[in-house]
């Protein structure tokens, strides 16, 4: 984005970081008389009474059943938003984290990887170990994967994905920057039980979401070692600085002619004014 694009928003994007029992969810997405992640978690922003640009985006979807320990749902809002303020009076999603972040992101393609792991009771196995390492050898690397997804897969149009897959502590990793529909249940089901059909969901879980550096510089934080007259508070991320300041010091600050900020700009870069 531009300084110019920044000055005229007001919004930010908000990534809240989640965990759930996916058995406690009929689905991920929204679906009429069904209990939705997503739901869920529009009826505690609702409860917050904060309001959002447009819809609401995940860093990956869950299938029924399917647990995470880490999955992300970002919005783009007005309010400033933060952990320590916000009530979490649901009983199946802990919200554990919030970050501030530049807005409009497209947030799945700014992530790198997804780390799944399939656990699997050890009486349920049926391949020795050598045959599972062999087959976790097999999968990693890039393939085309169609022949471990449902029928609504094959017909994507991009069929390649990239993964590295290991079998560590009875615990089976899947490691990719993307995931065909029911792809790593039917892979469990070939490498543990020699089978391509999907295991249960129930004892899979999304464990971890890696961030490109993109996303990573987007992220805003605070500063706490620039100090100016008449700057109240000052956050910032990679390429630009966020000066808050009230509204009637904004012309001082600004200066005769954008006088002041030029020089600001000269002295720590790409400043942004943004009113209290």
């Amino acid at each position: 984005m531009e300084i110019r694009d920044l000055e005229k928003t007001g919004y930010f994007g908000y990534l809240f970081f989640i965990k759930y029992d996916g058995t406690k969810f009929d689905s991920f997405d929204e679906n009429k008389d069904m209990r939705s992640v997503k739901g869920e978690f529009k009826k505690l922003l609702s409860e917050n009474n904060i309001s959002y640009y447009k819809g609401v985006q995940q860093a990956g979807r869950t299938d029924k059943d399917v647990s995470a320990k880490e999955n992300i749902l970002y919005i783009n809002t007005k309010q400033e938003l933060n952990l320590s303020k916000f009530e979490n009076n649901s009983d199946t999603i802990e919200i554990f984290d919030i970050k501030k972040t530049l807005p409009y992101l497209e947030l799945p393609k700014l992530i790198e990887k997804r780390h799944y792991i399939y656990r699997y009771p050890a009486d349920k196995i049926k391949n020795n170990i050598s045959e599972i390492n062999k087959r976790c050898t097999e999968l990693s690397g890039k393939h085309d994967v169609s022949g471990f997804t449902t029928k609504k897969g094959k017909e994507l149009k991009e069929k390649v994905r990239e993964l590295t897959v290991y079998y560590e502590n009875e615990e089976l990793h899947f490691l990719g920057s993307s995931f065909m529909p029911q792809q790593v249940r039917i892979m469990s089901g070939y490498i543990l039980n020699n089978k391509k059909q999907p295991l249960e969901g129930k004892y899979l879980t999304l464990e971890k979401m890696i961030f490109s550096q993109e996303l990573e510089d987007m992220i805003i934080h605070k500063d706490n070692v620039i100090n100016e007259i008449n700057v109240e508070k000052i956050e910032r991320n990679k390429e630009f600085i966020f000066f808050y300041v009230k509204k009637s010091k904004k012309g001082e600050v600004i200066g005769n002619k954008g006088k002041n900020i030029k020089k600001l700009r000269e002295k720590y870069g790409k400043i942004i004014i943004k009113e209290l």
